[in-house]
């Protein structure tokens, strides 16, 4: 059931966002599955398949590649695309371009908003899920937020800046 709840849970992505689950669908169900089905089957002609380290590596490879072939799938069912040309300036949303200042050490940041799908912390693209990314939502610019960072203190951040994401 909760695996069920997971696959029909709506995923929120960018255009770009959704052409990298495409791009990655089709290079794992194309060439990178004719890879595999290639290592397989190199691997049968050396005898004997229950004694077959080689086999069993490439079918263990086989079964970790359809997971995550049926994973994007899933994904794409459910995809929500954000539509940065909807977007104005003025509030934080999916899509946009944030510029923080650190209210204690006054380093500043920009941060990309993203679904869950396209968050990469070390991009700087922050999952909507994530502390910050939710303590940013919905608010505007010159609003200081209060967030507590999984690793490290209660940071004040305050937004200087929100611009709309080129895709």
């Amino acid at each position: 059931m909760n695996q069920m709840s997971a696959m029909t849970k709506e995923v929120l992505i960018t255009k770009e966002g959704l052409e990298q689950l495409k791009s990655d669908l089709e290079y794992l169900s194309g060439e990178k599955r004719r890879e595999v089905a290639s290592r397989i089957k190199e691997a049968r002609e050396f005898g004997d398949i229950s004694e077959n380290s080689e086999y069993n590596e490439a079918k263990n490879e086989q079964a970790m590649l359809e997971t995550q072939i049926l994973a994007l799938e899933g994904k794409l069912r459910a995809a929500q695309v954000i539509d940065s040309s909807d977007l104005s300036n003025d509030i934080v949303r999916i899509g946009c371009m944030v510029d923080v200042e650190d209210q204690e050490n006054g380093k500043s940041a920009q941060y990309k908003l993203v679904g869950t799908a396209e968050a990469d912390p070390l991009e700087n693209r922050l999952s909507n899920e994530s502390p910050v990314g939710k303590a940013l939502l919905g608010r505007s610019k010159g609003d200081v937020v209060t967030v507590q960072v999984p690793r490290g203190p209660v940071r004040k951040l305050k937004i200087k800046k929100i611009e709309v994401a080129k895709s």
